[in-house]
């Protein structure tokens, strides 16, 4: 069995002491709390080492005893410092690893329960039922395209027309509306005054 698999079903060093152990949720809030520690730890030993650095620029050569215990108190400042660093990665990768392994045994729980359920709904199941099921859909949609056909297309109309009667419908339409628009045409109005008379007529009277 591997490690992981030990590991989610209670397995490894943990499972024997029982299970009075904090959840991660509460070693999570731990971790966090002591990271706020030690950031808080890690501001004040800044502010130490400037304090120490300006302490012995103050006194310098004129005073190097006290400047040179400002110096020693540094670097003693500056060392914590740096364990603090090196504590607060070890802490910080802890932390991301325990929010994995939880994320991880969130989501296999969740998983675990959805295959539990799509189980449950398979077991109502038979597949042979299902194949008829389906037969029986297909025959029944293949009758309803019959239906629709039947009744889309046209039964008992014919079209067995005489032509030479159909011709002879088409001109008399066309003759009735060329006589309408003869009709609607209006002749210009005959001139109302006398025309004059042909010049010949008038040179034989003068004659």
């Amino acid at each position: 069995m591997s490690r992981i698999s030990r590991f989610f079903k209670g397995g490894g060093p943990a499972a024997s002491k029982g299970r009075g152990g904090p959840s991660p949720q509460e070693a999570l809030a731990r971790l966090r709390e002591t990271e706020e520690m030690l950031s808080k730890k890690q501001e004040y030993l800044e502010t130490r080492i400037e304090r120490e650095l300006a302490v012995a620029r103050q006194h310098g050569t004129k005073n190097k005893r006290a400047a040179l215990q400002a110096l020693k108190r540094k670097k003693r400042y500056e060392k914590q410092l740096s364990q603090i660093d090196g504590t607060l990665s070890t802490i910080e990768f802890q932390r991301e690893a325990l929010e994995n392994s939880h994320t991880n045994t969130e989501v296999l729980k969740n998983m675990g329960y959805a295959a539990q359920a799509m189980k449950k709904v398979h077991e109502n199941m038979d597949l042979n039922k299902i194949d008829d099921l389906m037969q029986d859909i297909t025959e029944q949609q293949d009758v309803a395209q019959e239906i629709s056909e039947a009744i889309s297309s046209r039964a008992g109309f014919s079209d067995d027309f005489d032509e030479d009667e159909l011709m002879a419908e088409l001109e008399e339409l066309e003759q009735e509306e060329m006589n309408k628009r003869m009709r609607d045409v209006r002749l210009p109005s005959v001139p109302s005054t006398s025309l004059p008379s042909r010049p010949g007529k008038l040179l034989a009277c003068h004659s």
